[in-house]
């Protein structure tokens, strides 16, 4: 059982910084490159400025994500990953594999219940 405790302090640090409903898709889409704040916008599509803005800081804070500044009227900003952020490409494609074989096993076995 001892082992299991670096572990579950390593879990929810990643709970911590990657948790939430958004960070995931702003991530997602930020793996294409760079975006501007109103491209984000549309492409996530439900979700609302101020969400984004927080989201958006707290992935800034944790330096998965660089925000730079245009000095142009208005002002253009853009975001991308930082190197950590890239880091996380393998993780999150393993994570999609799992939940699309997860998300079959279970639309099976809905398949079959409803028979």
């Amino acid at each position: 059982m001892e082992n299991c405790l670096p572990n579950l302090d390593s879990l929810q640090f990643v709970l911590h910084v990657l948790g939430g409903k958004w960070k995931l898709h702003i991530l997602s889409i930020l793996y294409f490159g760079k975006k501007r704040f109103k491209e984000l916008e549309r492409e996530i599509g439900t979700i609302s400025p101020k969400m984004l803005i927080k989201e958006l800081k707290d992935l800034e804070a944790a330096g998965i994500v660089y925000r730079q500044t245009f000095n142009t009227v208005p002002i253009t900003v853009e975001y991308s990953l930082t190197e950590d952020g890239l880091t996380l490409k393998p993780v999150l494609d393993h994570v999609n594999e799992w939940a699309v074989h997860l998300k079959q096993k279970v639309n099976n076995r809905n398949k079959r219940a409803t028979r």
